[in-house]
């Protein structure tokens, strides 16, 4: 049957989802080597926390299948789409879905109580001084709880992706990539998502105004 290319993946959410990976990447290898490497665990927890608020706004007003409202929460749903009984869907999965808000809950998670932590020797994070040293060391066992929970979720997300790859023959890496997938051709024009300029000036002002909130939380509420 004949296919068309779809634009699914708007560039905007494609280079958030890449960027957030290279960030939480960054952030665990930082925190393990410590010492002087613990500085740039700080800067990309704040770049994880801008990209955060990005996707949250996003998920509001930007493109189709990056709203919200295009992939609730449903475990119903995703017990559905897991045992075959519920078809394809052009943007997440109901299952992808849950993953989704897990991965943001954890990650919003560890940035929160990042922000209070200390490491009980030279680092302390920028609103250690708000709280107690009790709460400050509270919070800290849980950001290091928490780091467990969202490399959990990371191999539980890699092994779906082989998962979907290998035996459903439906590859999820490639449309991340290139923004793409392949519809038939009533599909297509019902699937289709806007990337075009207006999304990306949008992206970029939605982006700015996160980063500013960051460096306002991180430098002014000491």
């Amino acid at each position: 049957m004949r296919t068309v290319r779809t634009r699914v993946w708007d560039l905007p959410t494609r280079l958030f989802h890449w960027g957030l990976a290279a960030c939480v990447i960054g952030s665990l290898v930082s925190v393990n080597i410590g010492g002087n490497a613990v500085a740039w665990h700080f800067r990309f927890g704040y770049a994880i926390f801008t990209l955060l608020l990005f996707r949250i706004v996003w998920g509001l007003v930007g493109a189709r299948h990056a709203r919200f409202a295009s992939f609730p929460p449903n475990p119903a749903a995703a017990w559905r789409h897991l045992t075959g009984r519920q078809g394809h869907v052009a943007g997440h999965s109901p299952l992808g879905a849950l993953s989704v808000y897990a991965m943001l809950a954890s990650l919003a998670f560890q940035v929160a109580t990042g922000l209070f932590a200390n490491d009980a020797i030279m680092w302390d994070g920028p609103l250690r001084n708000l709280v107690s040293n009790a709460t400050s060391d509270w919070l800290t066992g849980l950001h290091k709880i928490n780091r467990f929970v969202l490399i959990g979720l990371v191999l539980l997300h890699l092994v779906a992706i082989g998962w979907y790859t290998l035996f459903k023959r439906e590859p999820l890496l490639r449309p991340m990539i290139t923004g793409d997938r392949e519809f038939g051709p009533a599909t297509a024009a019902l699937a289709a998502a806007a990337d075009g300029a207006r999304e990306r000036v949008l992206a970029l002002a939605v982006l700015a105004i996160s980063a500013g909130v960051v460096w306002a939380v991180v430098t002014q509420f000491r």
